[in-house]
This record gives structure tokens, C-alpha cells and sequence, in this order.
């Protein structure tokens, strides 16, 4: 009798608690959805741009699993490779293939440096195979490795993760222990409590920026092209992104446990659109959802700095983004706060 007593209590507690019973049935079958759609997208074909290449290098390139893109010039070839158009294009230096990489993925080169090798291979006779083209990078290196790839992706993602966890936790014992209630109870204005949060924790989201940055490229050897100036500013950013959702969020949440529910829900969905897996492979309507991430345009940011040498101007698209998720979430933050003060 004494342990069904126990078993119905813990029964009746888990169906009075909604959000924990669908963390349990639904987060697991979202998560699995994801990672379904993400793996079971299309295979990637490389772009390749062509620039005055003889007529049987072109047919033989059609062949291989790739899309071919014509270019007037090698400038114009070059302005897409830039803008990551495409990703390599080939053209003719003094009857030599000379094949330019984008470079900032290492997947992509192999798998373009692959196609040029059974082009070789499979002309043995012919121009394309008398002649070992030429093979330059304009990002990047042949000993490029895939952390380096990877790792400002992991940078955004770990300065992200912590920071919304740590202050969507801080705000909460601030609600539970009455300190926000006092606080609303004084004349200040509901928008003078979100700033005064936002730069308390602020702080220390600096210096966590500074700290990540420094140790990634000065420690770890992460391949830094850019100005550290910039990619202290997007980590900087991207921190008070994650600072502004968290305190919102907490908003929400009654306990840690509950906090931490939002998890699999807020961030892990993330991850999969911040460009560790390949979005181009993943089916049109769900390319969208990474432009509401905003760990998307963070990576995006921090990757055009580290492995491209970007200039501020040209992540300022990213770092807007950015800024605005900041505004927007601080906004919800101020609305959410009436329920304690109509003021």
C-alpha cells in the first residue's frame, strides 16, 4: 500500500506538471525530427565556376556531381567566389588549369580536389590530363583543418549557451527571492530595471568575451585572419543576445529545473542551423529557420573574421541582427515585467 501511495504521488505530480511531462514526450521526438531532416537532406554539390576552359574539361566536369556556373572573366568569377557563390572555378593560365578554392571549408575542398583528381585520371591523353592543375587558395590553407572550420561555430555556441543559463538562472533567484518584487515596488521605471540588468550582468559578459576570445586564438591556435577586435565585438554581442533571452525566458520558469528545460528547446535547435551542418544540403523551408537563430548570423560573423580576414563593414549585416535580437528581446523584457508593476 506504501509504495502505490508513492507511485500515485509521483504519478499526480508529473500530470499537474505540464512542461516537465512534455519536455519527456515532446522534446525528445523534436530534437529526433531535426536531426532527421538535418542528415537526410540532399547531397551537396560543389559550385563551380568555369572561365574560358576548353570544351572537353567542361563535358567531363558536367559529369561529376557537381553545378557549373560560366564567368566572362576570372574578376567576375572572383567576385563570387567572395561572396561564396560558388565555391572554386577554374580557368586557363598559359594552358595550365588554374583552380582558385574558396577555401573556408575543408569538406568542400576535398570534395572539389576529388572531382579534379578523376578529371585527371580519366583524361590521361588529353589537355586537362597532361597537365596537374594549378591549385591555390583564397581563404585558407591545404592544412586547413576542420577545428578550424568548426571552431568559431563552437565559440558562439559556448559563449551563447553559458551566458543564457547563467542569467536566465541569476534573474530567476532574483524573482524567487523577492529581490525584484522590492525593486518594483520603488518609483523606478520598468525599462531602468532591464538597462540596470543588462549592464550588471553585462559585465561579467565582457570580460567572459574577452576571456573566450584570447584563449581560442592565443591557446588553442584557432586560425585568426581578422582584426580580434572584431570578433571580440560579435562575441560580445552575441553574448548579450543570449543575456537578453535568458532573462526573458526566466520569466517563465518557476525553478532551475525549469530553466533548464528551455534547453533542448531554445538552444539545441540552434545548433543544428549554426553552420556546423551544411544548411545548403537541407530543405528550402527549413533554410528559413536559421534566419531566426540568432547563433546563425553569430557564427556567420565570427567565421567571416577568423578563417575569411572580413572587416568590420563587411559583418555589419551580422552585428545589426545581432543588436536587433538584443533590442527586441529587452522590449519582451520590459512588457513581461507589467505583470509585477503597472507602471
Amino acid at each position: 500500500m506504501r509504495i502505490r501511495a508513492l507511485a500515485f504521488r509521483i504519478w499526480r505530480q508529473f500530470l499537474h506538471d505540464k512542461r516537465t511531462l512534455m519536455l519527456m514526450l515532446v522534446a525528445p521526438l523534436l530534437i529526433l525530427t531535426l536531426v532527421s531532416l538535418v542528415f537526410n537532406g540532399s547531397t551537396y554539390r560543389p559550385k563551380i565556376g568555369i572561365v574560358d576552359v576548353p570544351a572537353m574539361i567542361t563535358e567531363r566536369l558536367s559529369q561529376e556531381d557537381v553545378n557549373l556556373i560560366s564567368y566572362a572573366s576570372t574578376t567576375s568569377a572572383l567576385d563570387a567566389l567572395k561572396t561564396q557563390t560558388i565555391d572554386a572555378y577554374i580557368s586557363m593560365q598559359n594552358g595550365t588549369p588554374d583552380v582558385v578554392l574558396e577555401g573556408s571549408d575543408p569538406s568542400k575542398n576535398k570534395a572539389i580536389l576529388l572531382d579534379l583528381q578523376r578529371l585527371v585520371q580519366a583524361s590521361p591523353g588529353s589537355p586537362a590530363g597532361s597537365v596537374q592543375p594549378k591549385i591555390s587558395y583564397l581563404y585558407g590553407s591545404a592544412d586547413m583543418s576542420s577545428f578550424d572550420n568548426f571552431g568559431p561555430v563552437l565559440i558562439g555556441f559556448f559563449a551563447f549557451f553559458f551566458v543564457f543559463l547563467v542569467a536566465g538562472i541569476s534573474f530567476l533567484k532574483e524573482r524567487t527571492t523577492g529581490t525584484l518584487e522590492r525593486l518594483v515596488a520603488t518609483p523606478i521605471k520598468r525599462w531602468e530595471i532591464v538597462i540596470g540588468y543588462v549592464i550588471g550582468f553585462g559585465l561579467f559578459t565582457t570580460i567572459q568575451a574577452i576571456l573566450i576570445t584570447w584563449f581560442s586564438v592565443d591557446i588553442l591556435g584557432m586560425m585568426m585572419n581578422g582584426m580580434l577586435i572584431n570578433l571580440l565585438l560579435v562575441t560580445l554581442l552575441l553574448s548579450i543576445t543570449a543575456l537578453t533571452l535568458g532573462i526573458f525566458l526566466s520569466s517563465f520558469a518557476n525553478s532551475e529545473f525549469q530553466m533548464m528545460q528551455f534547453i533542448p528547446l531554445v538552444i539545441v535547435p540552434q545548433v543544428f542551423f549554426s553552420g556546423l551542418f551544411n544548411i545548403d544540403t537541407m530543405a528550402q523551408w527549413l533554410r528559413w529557420l536559421s534566419k531566426i537563430m540568432p547563433l546563425y548570423y553569430g557564427a556567420d560573423a565570427m567565421r567571416n573574421v577568423m578563417i575569411r580576414g572580413k572587416s568590420f563593414g563587411d559583418i555589419a549585416v551580422d552585428l545589426a541582427v545581432l543588436l536587433g535580437f538584443s533590442i527586441v528581446f529587452m522590449v519582451l523584457n520590459v512588457l513581461t515585467l507589467r505583470k509585477y508593476r503597472k507602471v
